[in-house]
């Protein structure tokens, strides 16, 4: 990968020692913008496309939240959804113990509730 970077300019067609004074100060321009543009499109394809598509699943699924999900929030603890607010979900997570959370703090849905599997069930068999 290191030899690519540096064999780039050859790789354009730029001339190697001195060339002309003009042509070389010109075409420097044209190597750094190329090399910039590469590695904006490289960043683009590995760190931000990436984490805007996670962001957008994470959203969908705590916008999926209803009652009797079971989940996971990010200390851990494991519950079924009691109601889910405009921002919070309470969750129990024993028989006398309900816990109001932040719905940013769910960080994954470990099973949906019954009525709703059942549903996909009876829809597939059709």
């Amino acid at each position: 990968m290191i030899e690519f970077i540096t064999n780039l300019p050859l790789l354009l067609g730029m001339p190697q020692g001195g060339g002309t004074g003009g042509q070389t100060g010109s075409s420097s321009w044209v190597t750094m913008l190329v090399t910039f543009g590469l590695i904006i499109v490289i960043f683009y394809f590995l760190i931000i496309r990436p984490q805007r598509k996670k962001q957008k699943d994470a959203q969908s699924m705590l916008s999926s939240l209803r009652k009797g999900d079971r989940v996971a929030t990010i200390g851990g603890i494991r519950g079924t959804v009691q109601s889910v607010k405009e921002s919070t979900v309470v969750l129990k997570v024993d028989d006398n113990t309900k816990i109001e959370f932040n719905k940013s703090a769910i960080s994954a849905v470990l099973e949906r509730r019954e009525e709703e599997v059942e549903e996909g069930k009876e829809k597939s068999q059709e």
